[in-house]
């Protein structure tokens, strides 16, 4: 199961996201916003993360206008490692490289068909296990 999360500025976004994920037939749980009246982002990107760190959800997305906030936020959660990502490449990487277990968007840097690009990338790609990789993994967790 995905968590996914967003403020008002992410809410258009994380809707088409989670229909997106639901016409692939992965579920997902909404951790808020429900609507686009003005929060605070601290709140749904901590729900977000802590449903991942807890090992309620397997992976998480959270959603503000730029991704800043919100990913600091998720990054505050013991466990997580939560990637800003743009575009697909650093999707793809951030999973191969970090394990990263919660991607962050900015709704008002990246479009929907982009967005969604960056969704199945991320999703699809597995952590590559290599030994230099776990290795600074596991020197992340440390800290």
């Amino acid at each position: 199961m995905i968590a996914i999360g967003s403020d008002h500025g992410g809410f258009d976004l994380k809707e088409k996201v989670i229909a997106h994920l639901k016409d692939q037939g992965i579920e997902c749980k909404d951790y808020g916003c429900t609507d686009k009246s003005s929060c605070d982002y601290p709140i749904f990107g901590r729900a977000v993360a802590e449903a991942v760190a807890k090992g309620e959800c397997e992976k998480g997305i959270v959603i503000c206008t730029t991704g800043i906030g919100i990913s600091i936020t998720a990054n505050k959660v013991k466990g997580i490692r939560c990637a800003l990502c743009a575009d697909t490449i650093s999707a793809k990487l951030t999973r191969l490289h970090n394990d990263a277990n919660v991607l962050a968007m900015g709704a008002g840097i990246v479009g929907e068909n982009l967005a969604l690009s960056i969704v199945d990338t991320f999703l699809g790609t597995e952590f590559s296990g290599e030994e230099r990789h776990q290795r600074r993994v596991d020197l992340i967790e440390q800290q």
